[in-house]
């Protein structure tokens, strides 16, 4: 059994408030227990964290390193411009999965660019909750084939 860090970004504890008709209705807890019911089903556990502050996310993932096998996370608007969350993830040693609820390739042009996309080892976009399955299913392989 692993542990896999469930982070999210500025913004996402409005899930559910914040733009329905990009975001949806569920909430942030309705992800984290959509993600750890998915984990449980491969014999693997979720810790969620959600902050507004980029150096909080920056200390999660310096805390995953060693103690979790796998990253999945939804870094936010920090995507398109946080360097430093991409300098954390790459000092992580395990599986890191980007995922974004909508597609930012299909939104306004400065949401095109991830600085997060090169250190992960994949990206699901635009896929909603079901995104976040398919980034444990995609965690669980990785570990599996490790």
């Amino acid at each position: 059994m692993a542990i896999i860090a469930l982070l999210h970004g500025p913004n996402l504890n409005l899930l559910g408030q914040r733009e329905p008709h990009i975001y949806g209705s569920a909430t942030l807890d309705d992800y984290v227990a959509a993600t750890a019911a998915a984990a449980a089903a491969q014999g693997h556990t979720v810790e969620a964290f959600q902050t507004n502050h980029e150096g909080q996310l920056v200390d999660a993932i310096h805390a995953a390193r060693g103690r979790v096998a796998a990253i999945i996370i939804n870094p936010g608007a920090f995507t398109h411009y946080a360097w430093a969350i991409h300098d954390a993830l790459a000092a992580f040693d395990g599986p890191v999965i980007e995922v974004h609820i909508s597609n930012p390739n299909a939104r306004e042009p400065w949401r095109h660019t991830s600085v997060v996309a090169p250190v992960a080892t994949g990206s699901i976009m635009g896929l909603g909750m079901h995104g976040y399955e398919l980034a444990v299913d995609a965690v669980a392989r990785k570990l599996a084939s490790a």
